[in-house]
Protein backbone atom coordinates (compact mmCIF):
# COMPACT_ATOMS: atom_id res chain seq x y z
CA UNK A 1 0.00 0.00 0.00
CA UNK A 2 1.37 3.41 -0.95
CA UNK A 3 -0.93 5.36 1.42
CA UNK A 4 -1.11 4.44 5.24
CA UNK A 5 -2.92 6.47 7.68
CA UNK A 6 -2.30 6.00 11.54
CA UNK A 7 -3.67 7.62 14.35
CA UNK A 8 -1.91 8.87 17.63
CA UNK A 9 -2.99 8.63 20.85
CA UNK A 10 -3.59 12.14 21.64
CA UNK A 11 -6.35 11.87 18.30
CA UNK A 12 -4.36 13.37 15.76
CA UNK A 13 -4.33 11.59 12.12
CA UNK A 14 -1.82 11.05 9.66
CA UNK A 15 -1.75 10.10 6.03
CA UNK A 16 1.29 9.64 4.24
CA UNK A 17 2.08 9.05 0.56
CA UNK A 18 4.64 6.79 -0.01
CA UNK A 19 5.85 6.42 -3.29
CA UNK A 20 9.26 8.13 -2.82
CA UNK A 21 10.23 6.25 -5.86
CA UNK A 22 8.03 7.83 -8.15
CA UNK A 23 8.43 10.74 -6.49
CA UNK A 24 5.11 10.36 -4.80
CA UNK A 25 3.35 11.23 -8.25
CA UNK A 26 -0.77 10.07 -8.03
CA UNK A 27 -2.29 7.72 -10.47
CA UNK A 28 -5.88 5.81 -10.56
CA UNK A 29 -4.77 3.23 -7.51
CA UNK A 30 -3.01 6.33 -5.31
CA UNK A 31 -5.72 8.28 -6.18
CA UNK A 32 -8.36 6.13 -4.92
CA UNK A 33 -6.50 4.95 -1.46
CA UNK A 34 -6.64 9.05 -0.43
CA UNK A 35 -9.84 9.27 -0.79
CA UNK A 36 -10.90 6.10 1.32
CA UNK A 37 -8.05 7.23 3.53
CA UNK A 38 -9.53 10.33 4.16
CA UNK A 39 -13.39 9.91 3.77
CA UNK A 40 -12.62 6.86 6.58
CA UNK A 41 -10.63 9.60 8.68
CA UNK A 42 -13.14 12.23 8.37
CA UNK A 43 -15.67 10.07 10.44
CA UNK A 44 -13.18 9.07 13.22
CA UNK A 45 -12.71 11.48 16.61
CA UNK A 46 -9.85 13.07 15.81
CA UNK A 47 -8.35 16.38 16.18
CA UNK A 48 -6.31 17.20 13.02
CA UNK A 49 -5.26 15.36 9.78
CA UNK A 50 -1.65 15.69 9.00
CA UNK A 51 -0.95 14.92 5.43
CA UNK A 52 2.71 13.96 4.51
CA UNK A 53 4.56 12.10 1.96
CA UNK A 54 7.83 10.24 2.01
CA UNK A 55 11.05 10.63 0.22
CA UNK A 56 13.23 13.70 -1.49
CA UNK A 57 9.75 15.64 -3.12
CA UNK A 58 6.48 15.98 -2.08
CA UNK A 59 4.98 15.24 -5.41
CA UNK A 60 5.79 15.31 -9.08
CA UNK A 61 1.38 15.46 -9.53
CA UNK A 62 0.19 13.13 -11.84
CA UNK A 63 2.36 9.76 -13.00
CA UNK A 64 3.53 9.96 -16.19
CA UNK A 65 2.32 6.18 -16.95
CA UNK A 66 -1.07 7.21 -16.19
CA UNK A 67 -1.23 9.94 -18.36
CA UNK A 68 0.52 8.41 -20.97
CA UNK A 69 -2.82 5.59 -20.30
CA UNK A 70 -5.39 8.82 -20.37
CA UNK A 71 -4.14 9.86 -23.60
CA UNK A 72 -5.51 7.42 -24.78
CA UNK A 73 -8.43 7.05 -23.28
CA UNK A 74 -11.93 8.60 -25.45
CA UNK A 75 -13.58 11.58 -23.83
CA UNK A 76 -15.94 10.04 -21.85
CA UNK A 77 -13.20 7.60 -20.01
CA UNK A 78 -11.00 10.68 -19.13
CA UNK A 79 -13.97 12.73 -17.87
CA UNK A 80 -14.85 9.92 -15.56
CA UNK A 81 -10.67 9.76 -14.25
CA UNK A 82 -10.70 13.27 -14.27
CA UNK A 83 -13.99 13.14 -11.59
CA UNK A 84 -11.95 10.94 -9.30
CA UNK A 85 -9.34 13.21 -9.09
CA UNK A 86 -11.97 16.16 -8.42
CA UNK A 87 -13.82 14.00 -5.68
CA UNK A 88 -10.08 13.44 -4.15
CA UNK A 89 -9.71 17.26 -4.00
CA UNK A 90 -13.15 18.10 -2.61
CA UNK A 91 -12.96 15.44 0.06
CA UNK A 92 -9.24 16.47 1.17
CA UNK A 93 -10.80 20.38 1.10
CA UNK A 94 -14.27 19.58 3.09
CA UNK A 95 -12.59 17.29 5.30
CA UNK A 96 -14.20 18.19 8.87
CA UNK A 97 -11.37 18.22 10.85
CA UNK A 98 -8.46 20.77 10.63
CA UNK A 99 -6.19 19.64 7.96
CA UNK A 100 -1.83 20.45 7.94
CA UNK A 101 -0.12 19.80 4.61
CA UNK A 102 3.90 19.15 5.01
CA UNK A 103 5.77 20.00 1.67
CA UNK A 104 9.37 18.97 0.92
CA UNK A 105 10.73 19.71 -2.47
CA UNK A 106 9.12 19.72 -5.45
CA UNK A 107 5.28 20.04 -5.52
CA UNK A 108 4.15 20.52 -9.68
CA UNK A 109 1.29 19.92 -11.39
CA UNK A 110 -1.50 18.69 -9.03
CA UNK A 111 0.04 18.14 -6.30
CA UNK A 112 -0.48 22.35 -6.05
CA UNK A 113 -4.58 21.63 -5.87
CA UNK A 114 -3.22 18.53 -2.50
CA UNK A 115 -2.00 21.61 -0.62
CA UNK A 116 -4.18 24.38 -1.69
CA UNK A 117 -6.83 22.41 -0.41
CA UNK A 118 -5.44 21.63 2.89
CA UNK A 119 -6.07 24.21 5.97
CA UNK A 120 -2.29 25.14 6.75
CA UNK A 121 0.47 24.52 4.66
CA UNK A 122 4.31 24.53 5.50
CA UNK A 123 7.26 23.90 3.46
CA UNK A 124 11.11 24.11 4.01
CA UNK A 125 12.93 26.30 2.61
CA UNK A 126 13.97 25.02 -0.38
CA UNK A 127 10.41 23.85 -1.86
CA UNK A 128 9.47 24.04 -5.43
CA UNK A 129 6.43 24.49 -6.72
CA UNK A 130 5.21 24.83 -9.93
CA UNK A 131 1.40 24.55 -12.20
CA UNK A 132 3.28 22.80 -15.07
CA UNK A 133 0.10 21.74 -17.25
CA UNK A 134 0.29 24.05 -20.17
CA UNK A 135 3.96 22.71 -20.71
CA UNK A 136 2.08 19.44 -21.73
CA UNK A 137 -0.36 21.14 -23.94
CA UNK A 138 -3.16 20.72 -20.97
CA UNK A 139 -4.76 22.92 -18.42
CA UNK A 140 -4.79 23.11 -14.55
CA UNK A 141 -8.64 22.42 -14.67
CA UNK A 142 -9.55 20.17 -11.99
CA UNK A 143 -7.68 22.15 -8.98
CA UNK A 144 -7.78 25.56 -10.63
CA UNK A 145 -11.27 25.89 -7.95
CA UNK A 146 -8.45 25.14 -5.07
CA UNK A 147 -5.74 27.08 -6.12
CA UNK A 148 -7.52 30.36 -7.58
CA UNK A 149 -9.47 30.53 -4.21
CA UNK A 150 -5.66 30.12 -2.41
CA UNK A 151 -3.38 32.22 -4.40
CA UNK A 152 -5.96 34.59 -6.15
CA UNK A 153 -7.05 35.07 -9.78
CA UNK A 154 -3.95 37.79 -10.13
CA UNK A 155 -1.55 35.48 -8.99
CA UNK A 156 -2.97 32.51 -11.28
CA UNK A 157 -2.78 34.46 -14.34
CA UNK A 158 0.49 34.73 -14.32
CA UNK A 159 1.18 30.99 -13.18
CA UNK A 160 -1.40 29.45 -14.71
CA UNK A 161 0.09 30.53 -18.05
CA UNK A 162 3.79 30.62 -17.67
CA UNK A 163 4.27 27.44 -15.80
CA UNK A 164 7.30 28.83 -13.89
CA UNK A 165 9.11 27.32 -11.23
CA UNK A 166 8.74 29.77 -8.18
CA UNK A 167 9.73 29.39 -4.93
CA UNK A 168 8.53 28.84 -1.00
CA UNK A 169 8.89 32.39 -0.31
CA UNK A 170 6.84 33.41 -3.17
CA UNK A 171 4.55 30.36 -2.44
CA UNK A 172 4.30 32.36 1.22
CA UNK A 173 3.92 35.61 -0.53
CA UNK A 174 0.91 34.14 -2.52
CA UNK A 175 -1.08 32.95 -0.05
CA UNK A 176 -0.12 29.19 -1.07
CA UNK A 177 1.73 28.63 2.20
CA UNK A 178 1.50 29.66 5.64
CA UNK A 179 4.87 29.13 7.03
CA UNK A 180 8.57 27.90 5.79
CA UNK A 181 10.25 25.98 8.10
CA UNK A 182 13.76 23.89 8.69
CA UNK A 183 12.35 21.32 10.35
CA UNK A 184 8.55 20.32 9.34
CA UNK A 185 8.14 18.13 12.78
CA UNK A 186 8.69 20.85 14.96
CA UNK A 187 6.27 22.40 12.79
CA UNK A 188 3.21 20.06 13.21
CA UNK A 189 4.52 19.70 16.75
CA UNK A 190 3.46 23.02 16.83
CA UNK A 191 0.62 23.87 15.14
CA UNK A 192 -0.97 20.30 16.26
CA UNK A 193 -0.29 21.16 20.02
CA UNK A 194 -1.77 24.82 19.29
CA UNK A 195 -4.77 23.03 17.63
CA UNK A 196 -5.34 20.85 20.53
CA UNK A 197 -5.75 23.90 22.62
CA UNK A 198 -8.82 25.46 21.08
CA UNK A 199 -12.50 23.52 21.89
CA UNK A 200 -12.43 20.44 19.15
CA UNK A 201 -16.28 21.12 18.38
CA UNK A 202 -15.19 25.25 17.95
CA UNK A 203 -12.82 24.13 15.65
CA UNK A 204 -15.06 21.99 13.68
CA UNK A 205 -17.52 24.71 13.59
CA UNK A 206 -15.07 27.37 12.71
CA UNK A 207 -13.76 25.23 9.43
CA UNK A 208 -17.44 24.80 8.71
CA UNK A 209 -18.66 28.67 8.95
CA UNK A 210 -15.49 29.69 6.76
CA UNK A 211 -16.74 27.50 3.75
CA UNK A 212 -20.55 29.03 4.48
CA UNK A 213 -19.49 32.59 4.76
CA UNK A 214 -16.29 32.68 1.97
CA UNK A 215 -17.59 34.65 -0.98
CA UNK A 216 -20.75 35.62 0.64
CA UNK A 217 -22.61 38.64 -0.17
CA UNK A 218 -22.80 40.43 2.99
CA UNK A 219 -26.76 40.75 3.94
CA UNK A 220 -28.98 41.05 6.39
CA UNK A 221 -29.65 36.74 5.33
CA UNK A 222 -26.04 36.36 6.18
CA UNK A 223 -25.73 38.23 9.06
CA UNK A 224 -28.91 36.35 10.37
CA UNK A 225 -27.02 33.14 9.93
CA UNK A 226 -24.00 34.21 11.56
CA UNK A 227 -25.84 35.33 14.76
CA UNK A 228 -27.57 32.30 14.92
CA UNK A 229 -24.49 30.00 14.50
CA UNK A 230 -22.21 32.27 17.37
CA UNK A 231 -25.43 31.57 19.63
CA UNK A 232 -25.43 27.51 19.22
CA UNK A 233 -22.09 27.62 20.03
CA UNK A 234 -22.22 29.73 23.09
CA UNK A 235 -25.57 27.50 24.39
CA UNK A 236 -23.66 24.58 23.61
CA UNK A 237 -21.83 21.98 26.37
CA UNK A 238 -18.63 23.19 25.02
CA UNK A 239 -18.75 26.59 24.60
CA UNK A 240 -20.12 26.98 28.12
CA UNK A 241 -17.25 24.94 29.14
CA UNK A 242 -14.85 27.36 27.64
CA UNK A 243 -16.21 30.52 28.89
CA UNK A 244 -16.87 28.88 32.36
CA UNK A 245 -12.62 28.05 32.34
CA UNK A 246 -12.19 31.77 30.92
CA UNK A 247 -13.55 33.29 33.95
CA UNK A 248 -12.58 30.62 36.57
CA UNK A 249 -9.12 30.88 35.35
CA UNK A 250 -8.83 27.42 34.53
CA UNK A 251 -7.63 25.31 31.53
CA UNK A 252 -10.90 23.84 30.03
CA UNK A 253 -11.53 20.62 30.07
CA UNK A 254 -10.79 19.70 26.55
CA UNK A 255 -6.97 20.76 27.30
CA UNK A 256 -6.45 18.00 29.91
CA UNK A 257 -8.15 15.54 28.08
CA UNK A 258 -5.29 15.86 24.98
CA UNK A 259 -2.65 15.42 27.33
CA UNK A 260 -3.35 12.54 28.18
Amino acid sequence: MSVTLSISKNKVAELVLGRPEKHNAFNSEVIAELIKNIEYASTLDVRALVFKTEGKHFSAGADLGWMKSMAGNNYDENVADSMELAKLMAVLANCPHPTICLVQGAAFGGALGLIACCDIAIATPDAKFCLSEVKLGLIPAVISPYVIRAIGERQARRYFLTAEVFNAEQALHMGLLHAISEDLSLSQAHFVDTLLNNGPHAVHSAKALITEVANQEINAELIAHTAKRIAEIRVSTEGQEGLGAFFEKRPPAWQSESNH
